[in-house]
């Protein structure tokens, strides 16, 4: 079945060296495939060289925004080459030190799958890890436990992150199922699950949440994967 992972993108406009790097579900879903390009942390960068395999599975996850979580589904399209966005003294994450003939950055072609039905926020994940939010029927304890141990929830920062295939599927059925009434405080409903990712949200609006004030990245932590720049 492969592997799983999460990557991180931002949904609304941030300007970096005067272009617009907002990626949303909804640009991937209109290009269908994009490199994920922009990644400058080199833990990210070797998981995306080294681990990510084409076919793995992929949350799309929407960062640095009001609420932040996970909308939608992807998949590996192409395995790692160098990053040609770090030659490009034009480019937003331009690097002097990366050269064609030594890259020291690397990306990955990601291609859309689906949207997910229900909106999966980072708030509703902590708060079922927590045990503040009692989980929808159709979790499972098994299900519970593997969203207790992502990466995301005990070392979100990263912004490419491997996903156990428990968690990603527990995500998947999460976003398919739905079972709470807001993205940001996730309030529990009475539930019926949908069967298809055609189903239409349970009580939640899926609609992309607003931008709140921004900080720019710092180099001394990791830029985020950036959509080509807008011209």
């Amino acid at each position: 079945m492969g592997s799983a992972w999460l990557m991180k993108a931002e949904p609304e406009p941030r300007i970096v060296k005067g272009k617009d790097v907002a990626f949303s579900i909804d640009d991937l879903e209109r290009v269908g495939t994009e490199h994920w390009d922009g990644v400058r942390n080199h833990e990210a960068k070797n998981l995306m060289k080294e681990k990510m395999k084409q076919g793995d599975h992929v949350l799309f996850y929407h960062s640095n925004c009001k609420a932040p979580g996970i909308a939608g589904i992807a998949e590996i399209d192409k395995e790692g080459y160098p990053d040609f966005t770090a030659f490009d003294p034009s480019h937003p994450y331009y690097d002097l030190k990366s050269v064609e003939s030594k890259p020291t950055w690397f990306m990955v072609d990601v291609k859309f799958v689906s949207r997910l039905p229900n909106f999966v926020s980072l708030k509703l994940l902590q708060n079922l890890a927590n045990g503040k939010l009692k989980p929808p029927d159709y979790v499972t304890p098994q299900d519970s436990q593997a969203i207790k141990d992502m990466p995301l929830l005990n070392r979100g920062r990263l912004s490419v992150q491997p996903v156990s295939l428990a968690a990603f599927e527990t995500i998947k059925k999460l976003g398919l199922n739905g079972g709470w009434s807001s993205v940001e405080t996730a309030t529990p409903t009475d539930h019926r699950p949908e069967s298809t990712l055609s189903g239409q949200p349970d009580g939640l609006d899926s609609t992309n949440p607003k931008s709140s004030k921004r900080t720019a990245p710092s180099r001394t932590t990791e830029i985020r994967r950036s959509k080509r720049p807008k011209k």
